[in-house]
């Protein structure tokens, strides 16, 4: 009977585990806190951070590219400067106040009225005057009808259509983005983008391929 009972204690004894040495080291780096919240602008990814990236973008745009038609970027790349040939047509696109980097005139012109005035725009608004031998011009223009004058302008720049949204949510408006397709004429585009701007829209937006851009004759209807 003693030695049962010597036996029975001992499993007694043995049933009561003890504690575990290093236990509380368990998860403790779990349990750091891992600091503040960053705010909303702060977070990659978040609304408010593309928000305010698009904003940064637009702050540092040219007013060009402001006033883009959205949704070609720079047509892959690809655009080149435009050549306005003729006093009629290089007056009517400096009177639309379109871009412009140099105003060529022949030398020893026959001046008048339009050549005068297309000068005097140029002037104002900072335009260098490049007078040149009238053969170059035939160059540049391969052999268009320019009489004297030709105005070139630079590749248009698209804003994306995402900065269109952005910009009038800066505002606290309701975005009004027209949609174009298969648009080719220039002339509707800038139709339809005096219209848009009518109606207080914030942009039009074009494909980048099979569709007019903002060339001088959309300026000119705009």
């Amino acid at each position: 009977m003693a030695g049962n009972t010597e036996r029975r204690n001992k499993r007694n004894e043995g049933s009561k585990k003890g504690p575990s040495v290093g236990t509380g080291g368990h998860s403790r780096r779990a349990l750091k806190g891992k600091g503040p919240t960053p705010p909303a602008e702060a977070r990659k990814g978040h609304a408010k951070q593309r928000a305010a990236h698009a904003a940064a973008k637009r702050k540092n745009a040219s007013p060009t590219t402001r006033r883009a038609a959205g949704g070609r970027p720079g047509r892959g790349g690809k655009s080149s400067s435009e050549l306005v040939a003729g006093r009629n047509s290089v007056l009517e696109v400096l009177r639309a106040e379109a871009p412009a980097t140099s105003l060529f005139i022949a030398q020893y012109i026959d001046s008048d009225d339009r050549v005068r005035e297309a000068m005097k725009i140029a002037n104002v608004r900072g335009i260098p005057l490049m007078e040149i031998p009238r053969p170059e011009l035939d160059r540049m223009t391969d052999g268009a009808i320019h009489q004297g004058l030709v105005l070139q302008m630079p590749p248009y720049e698209y804003a994306h259509p995402d900065d269109l949204v952005v910009d009038a949510h800066d505002r606290g408006e309701v975005p009004i983005i027209v949609a174009l397709d298969s648009v080719t004429d220039p002339r509707n585009l800038g139709a339809v983008i005096r219209s848009a701007a009518a109606f207080g829209g914030h942009g039009v937006v074009v494909p980048e391929r099979r569709a007019a851009g903002m060339t001088a004759g959309a300026w000119k209807s705009s």
